[in-house]
């Protein structure tokens, strides 16, 4: 009777008071048996933290904040969430013992977003796709000694592999993806850039794209940033240095390296990946051309002074594209680069939790979206640069936070007028209107 959870015992209370009285008297050999019998039924209707072989954790956070923004022409506010992949989710993770050394495992974990802010922009406050999703789907072996194999829907070896070693906790709310701004229209001279009909809208997102990814989000250096189907192995964490491999179908692939520890008051964090993607189900436009086998790399690694809280975060990308085509005979589409730099100090100043201040610069060139690559343009850049706060509220596993981000950019276009002003552009240079947002907004964790 000890393994029976309570909300079953319980059940078998309020069971056992409506028996009647000849029945109560009735001690029987039956009787416990029968007992045992409903008590088992009732549990199945319960939730309970795994069976008697897997255990079972849920977790992980809801995050909301409310954006005030200005293109130059048109202002207004917003609520979203807080990114793709970073929205309010909830996870079930189990694992069970099979020996000392080995275990096994699950993780399920659906994503519940209210309204995407990598698809909001001036015309959509709401855009389509919220709700829930399925964000991660796999089973896991781990050996303490060997390492973990995991199999399913899942975050590759290179995902988020240079955000991750930002310990300042304002990850979630500042850094090199385009996630507050990614969809919304930049603006030329106080107009949409966008052609005649309308279309071919071009957004902060295209200045910041990965086109080994397929050349149409604003992921910067992430370029596989959403998890998907692969086999991934982890090796275990040896004085602080780990190591991940993964393969995807039809063919990704990535690994990664990994360090983390402390010395002489100090705390370093460290991280550097690769990946190389020839899936032309990604990426469309190059399908025609003979295929891709194009790559990308990026590094990251943040360092804290423990006793002052100071603190300095930065990351690099590149991205290596091995298409050829474009606008203008056997024009090979261009390598961008990118580089994001956070400083400030995290520290302590009230007792409700840790207080974290910054500022942030970023800045990507040539990562232009394969639509203005077939327009001509043959260089772009976008700035970032912004300052935050973020206030920890440790008795309810609490962050909130305010932020403001300021960008701007331009791209030179060498097509014909016809081929950039498909687009929206001019041919030669062209400088495109600042944008600025102040969002503010929590998270809090379970």
């Amino acid at each position: 009777m000890k393994y029976l959870s309570l909300s079953a015992l319980i059940a078998a209370g309020a069971l056992a008071s409506s028996v009647s009285m000849a029945n109560a008297a009735d001690l029987g050999g039956n009787c416990c048996a029968d007992l045992e019998e409903r008590i088992a039924e009732l549990e199945v209707t319960t939730a309970r933290k795994g069976n008697r072989k897997v255990s079972l954790t849920v977790s992980g956070w809801v995050a909301e904040q409310v954006i005030a923004w200005d293109d130059g022409v048109e202002t207004n506010v917003y609520q979203t969430g807080v990114g793709g992949t970073l929205d309010s989710n909830f996870r079930f993770t189990g694992s069970a013992k099979i020996s000392p050394d080995l275990s096994a495992g699950f993780v399920l974990h659906i994503e519940a977003s209210s309204a995407a802010n990598l698809a909001v922009n001036q015309r959509q406050d709401d855009p389509a796709g919220a709700g829930l999703s399925i964000l991660q789907s796999f089973w896991f072996l781990k050996s303490e000694s060997l390492g973990r194999i995991s199999v399913g829907q899942q975050s590759s070896a290179y995902d988020n592999v240079a955000v991750l070693p930002d310990g300042s906790g304002s990850l979630i709310q500042a850094n090199y993806i385009m996630y507050d701004v990614n969809n919304f229209t930049i603006r030329r001279n106080g107009q949409r850039v966008e052609n005649a009909a309308g279309t071919n809208v071009v957004n902060w997102g295209s200045l910041a794209t990965c086109g080994s990814a397929g050349g149409t989000t604003g992921l910067a250096a992430d370029c596989d940033g959403v998890p998907n189907n692969n086999v991934r192995y982890d090796t275990p964490t040896f004085m602080g240095f780990s190591a991940s491999a993964s393969w995807g179908e039809d063919d990704v692939w990535g690994v990664a390296g990994r360090y983390a520890g402390e010395f002489s008051g100090f705390k370093l964090a460290a991280a550097v990946g690769y990946y190389e993607n020839s899936d032309d189900n990604l990426d469309a436009v190059v399908v025609a051309r003979g295929g891709k086998n194009s790559a990308a790399f990026q590094a990251g690694a943040y360092i804290q002074h423990i006793p002052t809280g100071l603190f300095v975060y930065g990351a690099y990308g590149q991205d290596l594209n091995d298409v050829t085509g474009g606008t203008f005979a056997g024009q090979q589409q261009i390598d961008g680069d990118n580089y994001y730099v956070k400083a400030g100090i995290r520290q302590k100043f009230t007792p409700y939790g840790a207080t974290v201040l910054f500022g942030e610069y970023g800045q990507n060139s040539d990562k232009l979206s394969n639509a203005l690559w077939l327009a001509g343009v043959n260089s772009s850049n976008l700035e970032q640069y912004g300052v935050g706060l973020v206030q920890e509220i440790d008795a309810a596993a609490m962050s909130l936070f305010v932020v403001y981000r300021h960008y701007e950019g331009d791209v030179s276009c060498r097509g014909t007028a016809v081929q950039c002003g498909g687009q929206g552009l001019a041919v030669g240079s062209n400088s495109f209107d600042e944008h600025q947002l102040v969002k503010m907004g929590a998270i809090i964790n379970f």
